[in-house]
């Protein structure tokens, strides 16, 4: 790629020229599919009612500014190319500069026909004009100024100190936008300004808030949450970009990530049939003997809450019970859910997986070479872990990958993943946690500064699951309980595992006692921070009684 010159200006206004390498565009690793034809999903175009958006990906580099001297840290703006006849741009794109070029824009049009009568309010304007927000050096950043009822979503990027051409960006009408807050920081100039990605304010399966991938910026940096930020809104109910049966299982088979458990894992998944037929137990508060429960878990208790009034055990006898804490992996499976995202513009797959149980945590202090294996510390029966395929709707394209990380996770960019075939990306649990992560090595639960915590290994081993082709369908909403119909135990809302109370603090400070001064210090602090689930033992609840299942995910 061909380098382009920027400037870099100090809070004194001097300028150094630098010159960057332009960014190369990432590209998963194997050509997408020919999907299965029906419905509007991976048409190119996505109704949001009165309006029709489409996605772009191509750019054109504005500008870039770095805000120290250096070769990192910096930022640069690109402009959309390749706009389709008739839709127009909401505003610039902005991105790390030393990231692979990887964001896109929604542009749209009047998905009517007819014209606009005298009365009417057309759905798109041009601005009145431009505020300058922030300049430096040759990178100018203005606001468009929307007419009375209309609101602007983006941000025009220029080199030159002129105001930027009224047909450059639209503005939308006010009641085809939601609000949104700010999310990543993408830049930071101390005291002065920012610039940040966008998201929704209300994220899940129901809402409607679409962003279009333009940043945000402010130089009033004191009062975020006042920041009149807006995305579109999605106010077509039908959904009509959402892929069917046939395109989900086509997405399956093209991204199902192969799951790779560690060399010396213990505890392997099993399905949930599995785990019913060979001997676990449903307990109720006040009796003492559990039942069982068969194999579709129809005997269950169905809806409701999780009231305390139930859990599940393993079996009673010592032999059947280490059985079934082991798991049997050939049994096991992913269980589906498929919901909206982004209003209706992207999918989530969400693929959870089962384990009988999860083992006890490895506490570590790198600084040492002190790796203890805990008793009980982290133990529980019945283990519900997950990771979920965000895909575009425009195209079928895997955008990002969650994943979930004990009580809360993160989304990777699919530029950042992992690949073991094609565009199946790898997951890795963790040993005895089952805790997701997207490359092999060491992630510690506490201070990776430090390297004190608990400790999470995940490795590639010949113990792993290819969810392209182990799967069920738990869950689709969207397309109606006639398509797939969850299954018996989905409706289970209580633990899957007991509650069994024990000091596991007091195992811990045995540990700390034997520390140098300075670091028990600091792992006596950090303890205060880790999860109370780490002090006893308590069965978690199933996939539908997380907050997950119809909210975003955790981050």
């Amino acid at each position: 790629m061909f380098g382009f010159e920027c400037c870099w200006s100090d809070r004194d206004g001097e300028l150094y020229p630098l010159l960057i390498e332009e960014p190369k565009p990432f590209v998963l690793p194997a050509p997408l599919p020919q999907w299965p034809q029906g419905g509007g999903f991976a048409t190119g175009r996505i109704s949001l009612g009165e309006l029709e958006v489409a996605m772009v990906k191509d750019f054109e580099c504005i500008s870039s500014y770095t805000p120290k001297k250096g070769k990192t840290g910096g930022v640069t703006f690109y402009k959309p190319v390749g706009i389709p006849d008739g839709f127009f741009s909401f505003g610039h794109y902005c991105q790390l500069t030393d990231q692979p070029l990887r964001g896109y824009v929604l542009v749209a049009r009047d998905a009517g026909d007819a014209a606009v009568s005298e009365t009417e309010r057309s759905l798109l304007e041009s601005p009145l004009g431009y505020d300058l927000i922030w300049s430096s050096g040759n990178v100018y950043v203005w606001q468009p100024s929307p007419p009375d009822g209309y609101r602007a979503i983006g941000f025009v990027v220029t080199t030159e100190p002129d105001e930027p051409d009224l047909g450059e960006v639209r503005c939308v009408r006010d009641d085809l936008t939601d609000n949104c807050e700010v999310d990543d920081v993408i830049l930071s100039v101390v005291s002065s300004f920012k610039v940040w990605s966008t998201k929704a304010c209300k994220t899940g399966m129901f809402c409607k808030g679409v962003t279009v991938g333009t940043f945000f910026c402010s130089t009033d940096l004191n009062d975020v949450d006042e920041l009149n930020i807006c995305c579109l809104r999605n106010t077509d109910l039908t959904l009509e970009a959402m892929p069917n049966l046939e395109q989900l299982r086509a997405l399956i088979d093209h991204y199902g990530p192969t799951v790779y458990f560690h060399p010396d894992e213990v505890y392997l998944p099993s399905s949930v049939p599995w785990f019913f037929e060979n001997g676990a137990l449903l307990y109720r508060k006040g009796k003492s003997d559990g039942i069982s429960i068969d194999i579709r878990g129809s005997n269950l208790p169905k809806g409701g809450k999780n009231d305390g009034e139930y859990w599940l055990d393993l079996p009673e006898n010592v032999n059947d019970e280490i059985c079934v804490k082991n798991g049997n992996l050939e049994s096991a499976e992913l269980y589906v859910h498929v919901k909206p995202a982004l209003g209706g513009t992207f999918t989530d797959i969400a693929m959870w997986i089962f384990c009988p149980f999860n083992g006890p945590v490895t506490f570590t202090v790198e600084l040492l070479n002190l790796n203890i294996e805990m008793n009980r510390v982290g133990e529980h029966v019945g283990d519900w872990e997950h990771f979920t395929l965000r895909l575009s709707n425009f195209n079928g394209e895997l955008w990002s990958v969650y994943f979930s990380e004990h009580s809360g996770g993160e989304w990777v960019d699919a530029s950042k993943l992992e690949f073991v075939e094609g565009n199946k990306p790898i997951v890795y649990s963790s040993k005895c946690g089952h805790a997701s992560f997207p490359n092999a090595g060491t992630y510690i639960q506490g201070s990776t500064k430090l390297g004190i915590g608990v400790k999470n290994d995940v490795a590639k081993s010949d113990w792993f699951i290819d969810s392209s082709k182990r799967y069920q369908f738990m869950a689709a909403e969207y397309l109606g309980s006639h398509v797939v119909a969850e299954p018996d135990w989905l409706q289970y809302m209580r633990e899957w595992g007991p509650t069994v109370l024990y000091d596991g603090r007091s195992e811990l400070e045995k540990i700390i006692s034997h520390l140098p001064f300075l670091i028990r210090l600091t792992v006596e602090t950090l303890i205060d921070l880790f999860p109370m689930e780490l002090y006893g033992e308590e069965g978690p609840t199933g996939p539908k009684e997380k907050d997950n299942w119809y909210g975003d995910e955790r981050c």
